[in-house]
């Protein structure tokens, strides 16, 4: 046998299918970083769950969820994916998308229809004794 086939019959990691897989180095790491992110999408996802679920004969630990939800929340957001989605009516439920030209016109109209304002506050009468 010749050292050729020696490696050729060693079982390849996780590492070394990747680098079958391509060449590139970039898309390598690409491919490596949207493993991890999986991973720790799965971890998050399997603790929260874990958090609301009771499993019988298991003594549930009451943690709390935030640091795992703003994980969990961070790594969807690195797949695109938007933890609110869109509300009934439509509306996204963010003012993000909304342009500058858009907001300057909503300005000129609500100052055209409205240009004063008049505030009338009430106040009980306060009587202090010594």
């Amino acid at each position: 046998m010749t050292d050729a086939k020696k490696v050729e019959d060693k079982p390849k990691g996780p590492l070394g299918k990747i680098k079958e897989f391509s060449e590139d180095k970039e898309e390598q790491l690409a491919i490596l970083s949207t493993f991890v992110r999986l991973g720790i999408l799965i971890w998050s996802g399997g603790i929260l769950t874990l958090n609301y679920v009771t499993i019988p004969g298991w003594e549930q630990d009451k943690i709390d969820p935030t640091f795992i939800a703003s994980v969990f929340t961070g790594v969807t957001a690195t797949f695109g994916i938007q933890a609110g989605g869109k509300k009934k009516n439509g509306d996204s439920g963010g003012g993000a998308n909304i342009s500058k030209k858009d907001m300057e016109m909503l300005i000129e109209k609500a100052t055209q229809a409205a240009p004063t304002q008049t505030i009338k506050l009430e106040v009980p009468t306060v009587k202090i004794t010594s």
